[in-house]
């Protein structure tokens, strides 16, 4: 309990700050920006180039969180096992982490079925307007609420994430212990 896992902590937090960081900043910075551009056919492809320049960046920063996330539960099998509130976080963690997952790849087949269509009448990258095409202004409306799952999912990971190591004092540490052996 007292080994330091410094690397794989790291790794583990890079990969959720790349995976959160970056689709908060594509939600509000990038699928923002785009409506700014001023041929309202070459919005969505704007916003679809930032997103393909971002998507191998993304995809690192989702291998860090996994190979990191299972790391950890490999360095405190113990504590997950014998500290009550450990194992259920560790679970939680994981159906998010699968919620997300599952949110960021719908994320990007939408994003593709946008860049496939290249340049289409749009008021934005994921704001259709009266002129774009049926199929694409459907693919932008689904993306314009998945934009704000997977940061929302991915806070959710960095909040759970604080909470195993608010878990980790010393004082927690005891009274999950000891209340985990009297709650069997």
């Amino acid at each position: 309990m007292r080994q330091r896992n410094t690397v794989v902590r790291a790794v583990h937090d890079i990969g959720t700050a790349i995976w959160f960081g970056g689709a908060l900043m594509g939600a509000v910075g990038l699928n923002g920006a785009s409506s700014e551009v001023s041929d309202r056919r070459e919005r969505t492809r704007v916003a679809n180039a930032g997103w393909n320049r971002w998507t191998p960046v993304n995809a690192v920063g989702i291998a860090m969180n996994i190979i990191g996330s299972f790391g950890l539960l490999a360095a405190n099998k113990g504590r997950v096992a014998a500290q009550r509130g450990v194992a259920a976080n560790s679970v939680a963690k994981g159906i998010v982490t699968g919620a997300a997952l599952a949110a960021t790849a719908y994320s990007r087949k939408l994003g593709a079925e946008l860049d496939r269509a290249g340049d289409v009448p749009a008021e934005g990258g994921v704001k259709p307007d009266e002129d774009t095409p049926l199929e694409i202004a459907r693919a932008q409306r689904r993306l314009r609420v998945m934009q704000w799952v997977v940061p929302g999912l991915t806070g959710a990971l960095v909040v759970l994430t604080s909470l195993h190591g608010e878990q980790q004092r010393p004082g927690e540490v005891v009274r999950g212990v000891v209340r985990g052996a009297f709650s069997r």
